[in-house]
C-alpha cells in the first residue's frame, strides 16, 4: 500500500485567488463551466475587470486582457501565456489532492465507482467533480487540507494544461472527437496532458494499449481483467470489470481501503444513466440505452454484454471517424439485426450492403419502428449508436430519453 499523504508532489499550489489577483480576465466561452467560473471569480477573487466572449479566437483583444480562460470544447488557432483554463487553475492549487481521470471509454463510470469506494473504504473525506457533471470550481468550498477529489477529465478539459493531477488514470484511447482534433495524433496529446506534467512521487495507471507517455510517475499497467474473484457488477460487460479493477486497486493500494468494504462499493454501484441501461420491456422485447456510444468499440461491447441482444441501433452525427472494426464484426455476426440511421449510419450501411440483416432508416423513429417488427420477443433491442448525437439531438442525454419514450410509449 502507498501512504498518499505522505508522497505529495513538488507541485505549484498558488492558490486561485492569487493566480488572478488583480488581473484583467476574459471568459471565454459560457456554457456550464463559464458560468461556473464567473461565479466563483466573482465570490472568491478580487479581479481588475471580468468580461465574457462567445465568439471565435479572431474576435479577441489579447492586449485588452491579461488571463483568458477557455471553456472546454473551443477550438482555437493558436495558444499563448495569456491563455489557460478552469481545469489548469484548478489543478495549480490542489493537484496534490486529485485523482484525474481520463480515457475514451469508461471515464465517468470509473469515477464514480472509485468515489463510492473512497467514500467506502478509508476514513478521508472525497468529491467526485469535472465531466461527470459537476465543475471542478463548484467544489472549491468543500475541499479540506485532507479532501481527495475524483476529477473525471475529458480531452477538452486536459488540452494545454501544464500541471498534472498526482494520480493520473488513463483507461484506454479511441479514435473519438476528430471533428475537433483533425488527427488521432492531436486528440492523444491533449489526453496525453493528464501525466506529462507528473512529477516523482506521483502514479500514472494506464491501459495496455495506451501509447507511452513520458512522465517521471510512478507507472501501473492496468490490469485487462480482474485479479482474482470477478466483480458481481450490477452494470453489465468486461469492460465495467476493467472499470471497477481500476476503482478497486486505486481506493486499497493507494489508499489501504478495506478490501471488502471496497467490494462492496463497487458492486453496490448501480451504473450510470444512457450507458447500456435497462430502461423497460414493450411488446416483449427488452430494451437498453446505451446512448453514450460514439465508438465503433463500443457498440461491440454493447453486443457482447447482453447475452439476449438481437437488435442494435447505429449511427449519428458523421465526425469522419473509422468504422472498420464494426464493418468487420456485421459481416462476421449474421446473428444479430444491424439498424443503421443518420449519416454515419448511411456510411456504414453502404459499406457492408446488401447484407439482408442490416438496414438502414432516416431517423430513430423509424429505426425503432423497424425494430419493433423484426426483434423476436424474448430478445434485446440496444441503442449503442457508435456516433455522436449532435445534429438531430442536443447531446447524448436527450437522444436516450428520445429512445426511451420511443421505445416504451411514454
Amino acid at each position: 500500500m502507498t501512504d498518499t499523504r505522505t508522497r505529495q508532489p513538488p507541485q505549484s499550489t498558488r492558490r486561485i485567488a492569487q493566480q488572478v489577483q488583480g488581473k484583467r480576465i476574459l471568459l471565454w466561452g459560457y456554457g456550464l463551466e463559464g458560468k461556473a467560473t464567473e461565479a466563483f471569480l466573482k465570490t472568491h477573487c478580487d479581479v481588475s475587470s471580468l468580461d465574457i466572449f462567445e465568439g471565435t479566437q479572431d474576435g479577441i483583444d489579447e492586449n485588452a486582457c491579461d488571463l483568458i480562460i477557455k471553456s472546454p470544447g473551443i477550438r482555437e488557432a493558436h495558444w499563448g501565456l495569456k491563455y489557460t483554463s478552469a481545469t489548469e487553475l484548478f489543478l495549480r492549487e490542489f493537484a496534490a489532492h486529485t485523482i484525474g481521470i481520463t480515457g475514451t471509454k469508461g471515464k465517468s463510470t470509473t469515477a464514480s465507482m472509485l468515489y463510492r469506494a473512497l467514500q467506502a473504504g478509508q476514513p478521508r473525506p472525497a468529491l467526485l467533480v469535472g465531466n461527470i457533471g459537476l465543475p471542478c470550481l463548484d467544489a472549491y468550498d468543500d475541499i479540506g487540507a485532507d479532501t481527495i477529489i475524483v476529477f473525471e477529465l475529458s480531452c477538452h478539459q486536459l488540452d494545454h494544461v501544464r500541471v498534472s493531477p498526482h494520480i493520473a488514470v488513463f483507461l484506454n484511447l479511441y479514435e473519438e472527437h476528430l471533428d475537433h482534433y483533425d488527427t488521432p495524433e492531436r486528440y492523444f496529446a491533449a489526453k496525453a496532458n493528464i501525466a506529462t506534467h507528473q512529477h516523482e512521487g506521483d502514479h500514472f495507471l494506464a491501459g495496455a494499449q495506451v501509447p507511452a507517455i513520458e512522465t517521471r510517475a510512478r507507472t501501473h499497467i492496468l490490469a485487462q481483467k480482474p485479479q482474482g474473484a470477478a466483480f458481481s457488477l450490477r452494470a453489465p460487460g468486461a469492460h465495467n470489470q476493467y472499470n471497477a479493477q481500476t476503482a478497486y486497486f486505486i481506493a486499497t493500494e493507494l489508499f489501504g481501503g478495506n478490501s471488502a468494504q471496497v467490494r462492496h462499493a463497487i458492486e453496490s454501484f448501480d451504473g450510470l444513466p444512457h450507458r447500456l441501461e435497462y430502461i423497460g420491456t414493450a411488446g416483449g422485447i427488452e430494451y437498453y440505452d446505451d446512448s453514450i456510444s460514439t465508438i465503433p468499440e463500443a457498440a461491440i461491447a454493447a453486443l457482447g454484454s447482453i447475452a439476449h441482444a438481437k437488435t442494435i441501433l447505429l449511427g449519428g452525427m458523421d465526425r469522419g471517424i473509422r468504422y472498420d472494426i464494426l464493418e468487420m464484426f456485421m459481416r462476421a455476426h449474421p446473428e444479430y439485426h444491424y439498424i443503421c440511421m443518420y449519416a454515419s449510419g448511411r456510411r456504414m450501411y453502404d459499406a457492408v450492403a446488401p447484407l439482408p440483416y442490416c438496414h438502414y432508416r432516416d431517423d430513430l423513429t423509424a429505426a425503432l419502428a423497424l425494430a419493433r417488427k423484426i426483434t423476436p420477443p424474448g430478445t434485446a433491442c440496444i441503442l449503442s449508436p457508435a456516433a455522436a448525437s449532435y445534429g438531430a439531438f442536443k447531446n447524448f442525454e436527450e437522444r436516450g430519453e428520445v429512445f426511451r419514450r420511443l421505445a416504451l410509449g411514454k
